[in-house]
């Protein structure tokens, strides 16, 4: 078919060179007119036609142009290509861009006002004692805010650490009557999955910031590699062959004394398909890419709602701080059990008001009209408003990202629309400009893509060369696919879960000889202070064996501690 289309082709364009010898000579006003109404300022056009030996591109039999106006005519369709597609591909940018914008200040916003309303709750809950440890707690948002912002922040080690500062500082705030040093803290550390001092909140929580983030920081992530992607390959560097035909198919009309005839529309799409090879050659990565946006925008709107997590997470650290509190007696005997009792403070004998007044000084506990809620006011009472609004931007999103499958290799299609730059869709319409003449246009339409431009009829492209540029952004896309594929599935690409690994020994515990290397506990209950420990079965025994009995002194402090706990929170 193919063959046949070509011979007919052949004979229609010889025919026409044939018998335009014996057509009388057309006036050229009507292509002067034109000219001024494009912007050119000729001054040499033909009054009628002439012999066109000194043509290039166009063809050579009679003619309306001169060499410098095919020279112009070159020139601004090399702009006008480079319009076309910037036009086409329009909304595709401005859609990355504005909404790559508005994600970006919304998490960003989203982490300010969490911060502020953490530090506003737990102001009025806990006062004294948090605001002279708030750096623990604003060193958590910085570090959230480093890694959203593309910081090298391993979230999962990053929340540990948060919970170790926060264990020493309260650990050292409930026992305040001891001297608690570094190397003392540092044995505590290293039994702290064995105490779990906050309950189940650090996993849980560890569990929720870390999929969210990954998945917040990389959906902005994939919108800021679109947009730059988008608007390099926007940006189309014609060959000269490309020039040629996009020359001949667009201007070459002018010199043929009509003006107003249009490409036909598969001329137009053979040329468009030869000088935008390289872009079609996009596609493939390009849809992968957009699908795997489409899955991680999905994790935005489901469990890995970065709203729905960061929201509450001031009312979540509170209760891991009120676990502490609740059972704050039974954790300093365990630690004084693995680490050995730490020197007093030297602050001699002690009386129960001054026990009291020490825990009056620490944390305390909500009264049930204290006790917040998600829903108390807070900082995030707009950014809810916001995120309702953010909700419908993420169904625009994925409608948009759908729209946006096969961009590429539809940028012949789109540019070549009718009555936009041809006549029209009919492939046997005779009433448009072929190339060579007004007629039908036989040749078939080629495939999309570099190496099924080989026979090319318009363009002349070299398969053997893909372009740089081009494969540079196609590489781009395959990485952040992997990253967006990565995310869906919670994991960061940089710092896959290490929670199977061990959590560290560091260089040494440095505590003193009353230390053993993990806790040994007869039942999952602390020991009651004082109780008699003369009945203890085996186990028991070697427990009491390994670790020395509390002294007297000990156990009488932390029966007052207990007895100040009870008052005070009764």
């Amino acid at each position: 078919m193919l063959g046949i289309r070509t011979v007919l082709w052949t004979l229609s364009v010889a025919l026409s060179v044939v018998t335009g010898a014996d057509f009388k000579a057309h006036n050229c006003s009507e292509v002067r007119q034109a000219s001024i109404a494009k912007g050119f300022s000729f001054e040499n056009v033909p009054l009628q036609e002439t012999s066109g030996d000194h043509l290039r591109v166009c063809p050579q039999g009679s003619t309306c142009c001169t060499s410098e106006m095919e020279d112009k005519f070159g020139q601004r369709s090399k702009l006008e290509l480079e319009n076309l597609v910037d036009e086409t591909s329009h909304e595709l940018r401005s859609t990355f861009v504005s909404r790559h914008k508005k994600f970006d200040e919304f998490f960003l916003e989203l982490l300010e006002n969490t911060e502020k309303s953490l530090n506003e709750m737990f102001v009025r809950t806990y006062g004294k004692p948090y605001m002279q440890n708030s750096e623990v707690f604003q060193n958590l948002f910085a570090e959230l805010k480093r890694y959203y912002t593309g910081g090298n922040v391993n979230l999962e080690e990053m929340l540990n650490d948060f919970w170790s500062r926060l264990l020493e500082r309260m650990f050292t705030l409930l026992n305040s009557q001891y001297v608690i040093t570094e190397d003392y803290l540092e044995c505590i550390s290293k039994y702290t999955d064995q105490l779990k001092p906050f309950g189940d909140v650090p996993k849980k929580l560890k569990a929720q910031v870390t999929r969210a983030f990954i998945v917040a920081r990389t959906f902005v992530q994939g919108l800021s590699v679109g947009r730059e992607v988008a608007s390099r390959v926007s940006k189309v560097s014609s060959t000269p062959a490309c020039i040629r035909a996009l020359t001949k198919m667009m201007y070459c009309p002018y010199c043929q004394a009509m003006p107003s005839v249009k490409p036909c529309n598969n001329y137009c799409l053979n040329v468009m398909k030869g000088c935008l090879a390289n872009q079609a050659d996009l596609d493939p990565e390009w849809n992968q890419y957009i699908d795997a946006m489409l899955l991680v925008a999905q994790r935005l709107e489901g469990p890995f709602n970065i709203e729905s997590v960061m929201e509450p997470i001031d009312v979540k650290i509170s209760e891991a701080i009120m676990n502490m509190q609740d059972n704050s007696v039974q954790l300093s005997y365990k630690v004084f059990q693995g680490c050995g009792q730490p020197k007093p403070s030297g602050m001699g004998g002690r009386s129960t008001r001054g026990i009291s007044d020490v825990f009056n000084a620490r944390f305390r506990p909500y009264s049930p009209e204290e006790r917040p809620t998600t829903a108390a006011g807070t900082s995030l009472d707009r950014l809810r408003i916001v995120w309702s609004a953010m909700q419908h931007s993420l169904i625009d999103i994925k409608e948009k990202l759908k729209l946006f499958k096969k961009f590429w290799s539809n940028l012949p299609e789109d540019i070549c629309k009718p009555h936009r730059l041809t006549a029209g869709n009919a492939t046997d319409d005779d009433q448009c400009w072929n190339g060579h003449t007004k007629g039908r246009y036989f040749p078939e339409v080629l495939k999309d893509g570099l190496t099924n431009q080989v026979n090319n009829p318009e363009v002349g492209v070299d398969i053997t060369r893909p372009d740089t540029f081009i494969r540079q952004q196609i590489m781009a896309l395959r990485v952040m696919t992997n990253k967006l594929k990565n995310a869906y599935n919670g994991n960061d690409i940089y710092f896959q879960d290490s929670s199977d690994e061990g959590s560290g020994s560091g260089s040494g515990s440095g505590c003193t000889e009353a230390c053993v290397t993990e806790f040994d506990f007869a039942s999952t209950e602390a020991p009651v202070v004082g109780a008699d420990r003369s009945g203890s079965g085996p186990m028991e025994d070697s427990a009491a064996a390994t670790h020395p009995a509390p002294s007297a002194a000990l156990l009488a402090s932390l029966a007052l501690s207990a007895l100040a706990l009870h008052r005070l929170w009764r």
